[in-house]
């Protein structure tokens, strides 16, 4: 079995670099897609309210017998819940079966709510409670950073933001990390759009990888927090087997040189789905 490094968070804990991501699996390929990532290795799973299964995130884990201080589950506050933050994540715990969560995000700033303030007050008041052990933000830019960091004093120990080839965001990542916020990458193959690069799949029949290896390769070594999804066993399992080979220096930077700016999610700054 591979074994996943872990990264230091600015709050002392330890998270596991590769993650299983469940945005948009379905309730019916859930349970076993999580079983079976748990049994691939994987010990990090992230899911958010909105997602719909946090349920059979739950029951998979209850079913795999790992010992919970074996795992990190992350789940997030969704839009409309901002001002309700603990309701929310105490409704998360009850379908995921566990009394904490070890990460509790923001999901989105929500552009014109401005409640992205209230919503950081009260993660820092669930961390203190017990119920998130860490506690970060998703989607955030510069200036809603900013604005939680100045309210409270208290930096995101995350900021899960859509990082992939061809959307690099290297001044928000810079931003991030200069202030000892991790980052964690969502869509990490650019919705899959990213494989097809002729760079990646030339660098994929150089390495003989598959063009995901590369790029996730490419996210754990730019320091990078990434959790795929797939459905399929044998594509969880591809994306697990990650840490036997290294990009070189060249390799890094042919894919850094990808960036087209080429958003596939929302915009952050814009966005306002509650």
């Amino acid at each position: 079995m591979s074994q996943v490094p872990n990264v230091t968070l600015n709050d002392g804990r330890e998270i596991p670099q590769l993650g299983f991501g469940v945005y948009q699996v379905s309730t019916d390929d859930i349970v076993p897609a999580v079983s079976k990532a748990l049994e691939v290795g994987y010990r990090h799973i992230d899911t958010a309210a909105i997602y719909g299964n946090e349920e059979g995130v739950g029951q998979a884990i209850a079913e795999s017998g790992i010992a919970r201080e074996d795992l990190w589950i992350t789940t997030k506050l969704w839009n409309n819940r901002h001002d309700d933050a603990r309701a929310a994540l105490e409704e998360s715990l009850g379908k995921l079966g566990l009394d904490a969560v070890d990460l509790y995000l923001i999901h989105w700033p929500v552009a014109g709510q401005n409640l992205h303030v209230q919503a950081w007050e009260s993660l820092v008041e669930l961390q203190k409670a017990g119920l998130a052990r860490s506690i970060g933000v998703s989607n955030f830019t510069e200036d809603h950073l900013n604005d939680v960091i100045d309210a409270t004093d208290v930096i995101p120990a995350v900021n899960q933001i859509e990082v992939h080839p061809t959307l690099t965001v290297e001044h928000l990542i810079k931003y991030s990390t200069d202030r000892g916020i991790k980052i964690e990458s969502w869509s990490p193959l650019g919705q899959s759009a990213d494989l097809e690069n002729p760079t990646i799949t030339e660098l994929a029949k150089t390495l003989g990888r598959t063009p995901a290896q590369v790029i996730l390769r490419w996210h754990v070594q730019k320091g990078y927090i990434v959790f795929p999804k797939s459905t399929t066993p044998s594509r969880i399992e591809e994306n697990f087997d990650i840490f036997d080979f290294e990009l070189s220096a060249d390799d890094l930077s042919a894919i850094d040189a990808l960036n087209a700016d080429n958003r596939v999610g929302p915009d952050p700054a814009t966005f306002d789905l509650r």
